[in-house]
């Protein structure tokens, strides 16, 4: 969809990225370590001073202080540490519950390993876990079920309650959890999120993902980490070390510094993000698309049926070639896409951006 906006001239609300640059302490930090000779093989694992950073940010949001030296490791971006992660743990026949709508890297990766993925839709309309429909697709074959929140595309989160079903449903039984939070600290109206790191049981058997990219407004520079237990980091480094070996040296550094020189940035993040959410859902209140707003990521999820009864990939195709602004259809999602007519527009965009895509929107 990023594609087909530039090839037609269209607003891009499609795919996940800022149209504003990251903190500029952390562009300066970043230049500091490229001119300081950061620039040769880090440890395979990432940076030691960034994984003790990424350790005491842990311990300060979720209250648990993670071996950096056997518990985490730096990856080239999410996509690769969700990779590992399932290369590590899935083999041949083995089966991996997802929950659709699904990000689309899941499925691929567990086929790459030889599993199966028994897909589970989310409820409509709040995209929330059916717990009684994945226990019921338990079989001896599962080895993993993937979790993600807050979740791309829909924007739900998962609750105390939900965690507590996920431990019991995995409790006893030689499976695994890999939680994909790459938009932890994006989460709104005075909710929290609540990692699978701050989960006592289920921290033991689990794989969580983080990312920088998405935290500091830097989606191209691919860095993320996954935090896990000793013995699931030594299979997921045996992967990592084959796929990328390691990750930028010098990238590693700057944001080691920063995180300790600017804490705050994520703690804020909330804030900033669903100013702007507000924002986007004010602009859009007189149009005929309806919608409840989001409750975490930078996506909004809108229902056209009162402006097209086409699928969404055809009308997602006609909002970009012919008015305007690019989004993103739900169907692809999905292994079998229900009938609705959902749309997700990102809103981690400048304001300016935000108002002239929502004036185009607002004359549908």
């Amino acid at each position: 969809m990023s594609k087909m906006a530039q090839d037609y001239g269209a607003i891009n609300l499609s795919q996940g990225f800022p149209d504003f640059d990251c903190p500029p302490r952390l562009r300066e930090l970043v230049t500091h370590y490229l001119n300081a000779s950061k620039n040769q093989y880090p440890p395979m694992a990432g940076v030691p001073l960034l994984r003790q950073r990424i350790a005491e940010k842990i311990n300060a949001h979720y209250d648990y202080f993670p071996d950096s030296e056997n518990e985490v490791t730096v990856t080239s971006g999410a996509t690769e540490a969700l990779f590992d992660a399932i290369q590590a743990v899935v083999g041949p026949g083995d089966e991996v519950i997802v929950f659709d709508p699904a990000y689309d890297s899941y499925e691929p990766a567990i086929q790459l390993a030889g599993g199966k993925a028994v897909h589970i839709p989310l409820a409509l309309p709040d995209y929330t876990i059916d717990w009684d429909r994945a226990a019921a697709a338990i079989t001896d074959r599962t080895k993993l079920i993937i979790i993600n929140s807050p979740h791309n595309p829909c924007g739900a989160i998962l609750d105390a309650d939900d965690l507590n079903s996920l431990a019991r449903l995995t409790r006893d039984r030689d499976m695994y959890v890999l939680s994909d939070e790459v938009y932890e600290h994006m989460v709104f109206d005075g909710l929290k999120h609540l990692s699978v790191i701050g989960h006592e049981e289920l921290r033991t058997r689990s794989f969580v993902v983080s990312s920088f990219g998405k935290t500091y407004h830097a989606t191209g520079w691919k860095m993320a980490y996954c935090v896990a237990p000793p013995a699931l980091t030594a299979e997921f480094r045996k992967i990592h070390q084959f796929v990328t070996f390691t990750t930028n040296s010098f990238l590693q550094y700057a944001i080691a510094d920063f995180m300790h020189e600017c804490p705050e940035h994520a703690i804020e993040l909330p804030d900033f993000y669903q100013q702007k959410r507000d924002k986007f859902c004010a602009l859009l209140a007189d149009s005929r698309f309806s919608f409840s707003p989001s409750k975490g990521t930078y996506f909004q999820l809108v229902d056209y049926s009162a402006i097209s009864d086409k699928s969404d990939v055809d009308f997602a195709n006609e909002l970009t070639q012919e008015k305007g602004v690019a989004a993103i259809p739900l169907a692809p999602f999905y292994e079998t896409p229900p009938d609705t007519r959902i749309l997700r527009f990102c809103f981690c965009k400048d304001d300016s951006t935000l108002e002239q895509a929502a004036e185009i929107l607002c004359r549908l």
